[in-house]
């Protein structure tokens, strides 16, 4: 047996530089950087593809919907299909082992990325506006449902200590390949030989070497000897016991309250999102008023430039992300705990939108939205991540899916909702919406004062149970 000791008296000398960005211990260093690369090459295939889905958005017309309904009413339509497919993956969950479950969830999105680059307008089916919606879904839980299986995977590998240590280096990983994967595509689209539907190819490279890391990951546990404890969760399933992802979000108040957070904060970011979404939309169709009379070189002119646009905005929301993650996240956990980790992006957001209700210019809301995205990715996400780690495996296999993808969609949803009612009832302006997002950020303040009590209960729980072998 493998125990904690035998690993505190020394360790290879990168080591030494891994501590720059998280408190890593003698040997944690190598399956540490090999889930580095693991969520780099997640995250790298998803901001491949991240500008495609917003291109072909852009060119999808459906009656007299505005692209800013389309874009809302789209992110609805993933809540109603994440309600029925979150129960069949728990039953997964429950049969597979973690192995089987990260393998073939991958390998299923991989086929569909490949259904969907031969859909793409003008190649077999010709321009139905209905693979663009489609596509703008799959997106949606291509980044949900991999990411959260990722982070539920380190938790299962780490467990309550050595995750809350280690967290801030592997979200490096994360940040760091958003940010490359954004800069690439941009690039790759300014190729002339390379079509901005091409990227959804190229993005089956990250993605088939990430499923490799994770397979590797799942043989050496954390210091590449693995104990008993790791070998016997090869053979058992990912969720030793089916209870059920609404059951258990229902029975324990932690996981309601966090399940409510997260779809507060989604609602506030995604309303912001589609507020910038519309301004960017009027503005181009401004700039591009002298080819109304060619619809095609209208639509190429408008999906180019909006996948450029986003594609701009993806890099520096991401190459800020990564400055955080890498030499502030850490620092604020060391500074301040749990507390300062789940404070700050909603502090950063309400001075955002409250900025944004006196100036609403496209340049200011583009410089904000960097602002409270990076926060988002970096800050609130390893405090998000970090919120489960002194959970059960049920929980992370089962209810942490739900939570990442349902109720990140529900917040979507709400946004959506925002929209309609706003825009058809009351005709709010951007500022009425920017209001509505001022009182939502008020209420997750609230949320997180909550999980931060509850999360110091659950962790000292945690901290005294049964003896358990180090994997």
């Amino acid at each position: 047996m493998t125990t904690e000791n035998e690993h505190t008296e020394s360790g290879p000398r990168y080591e030494r530089l891994l501590r720059l960005f998280a408190d890593v211990r003698p040997h944690e260093g190598t399956t540490s950087l090999i889930l580095v690369a693991n969520i780099f090459l997640i995250l790298a295939a998803f901001y491949l593809i991240k500008p495609v889905r917003e291109g072909w958005l852009a060119i999808t017309d459906i009656g007299d919907l505005s692209k800013l309904e389309i874009k809302a009413y789209s992110a609805f339509a993933q809540s109603i299909l994440l309600v029925i497919m979150l129960p069949w993956y728990a039953r997964l969950a429950a049969r597979w082992n973690r192995h089987d479950l990260i393998l073939r969830v991958g390998v299923l999105f991989g086929v569909i990325l490949v259904a969907f680059w031969l859909t793409q307008p003008g190649m077999i089916l010709g321009k139905s506006p209905v693979f663009g919606i489609l596509f703008y879904l799959f997106v949606g839980l291509f980044s949900v449902t991999l990411v959260g299986q990722f982070w539920a995977f380190c938790s299962d590998i780490y467990g309550a200590e050595r995750g809350a240590r280690l967290f801030p280096l592997v979200a490096v990983g994360a940040a760091l390949g958003a940010t490359l994967g954004s800069w690439i595509g941009r690039q790759l689209i300014l190729l002339p030989a390379i079509d901005a539907f091409d990227l959804i190819l190229i993005a089956l490279i990250p993605l088939g070497l990430a499923l490799a890391f994770a397979m590797q990951t799942d043989k050496r546990g954390t210091y590449g000897e693995p104990s008993d404890w790791t070998t016997d969760r090869w053979e058992e399933p990912a969720a030793p016991n089916n209870e059920g992802p609404y059951n258990l979000i229902l029975k324990h108040r932690y996981l309601s309250a966090t399940a409510l957070m997260i779809m507060i904060f989604t609602w506030v970011v995604t309303s912001g999102d589609n507020i910038l979404f519309g301004l960017v939309q009027s503005a181009f169709a401004e700039d591009l008023a002298n080819l109304r009379g060619d619809p095609q070189a209208f639509d190429l002119a408008m999906r180019e430039m909006t996948a450029s646009f986003y594609g701009d905005l993806y890099f520096w929301v991401n190459f800020v992300t990564l400055i955080l993650q890498a030499f502030v996240v850490s620092r604020i956990l060391q500074a301040g705990g749990m507390r300062a980790l789940l404070y700050t992006t909603p502090f950063i957001s309400l001075m955002a939108y409250a900025s944004m209700a006196f100036m609403p210019f496209l340049g200011l809301i583009k410089f904000l939205k960097v602002a409270e995205n990076s926060s988002n990715y970096s800050i609130h996400n390893t405090a998000r991540q970090m919120l489960w780690l002194p959970t059960t495996k049920e929980m992370l296999y089962q209810a942490k899916p739900t939570v990442d993808t349902l109720f990140v969609r529900l917040g979507d949803g709400m946004a959506a909702l925002t929209i309609l009612i706003g825009t058809r009832i009351f005709e709010l302006s951007n500022t009425g919406f920017v209001i509505i997002n001022i009182i939502l950020v008020l209420i997750w303040f609230i949320l997180s004062k909550y999980l931060h009590r509850e999360h110091e209960r659950w962790n000292k729980a945690a901290e005294n149970p049964a003896p358990r072998e180090f994997i």
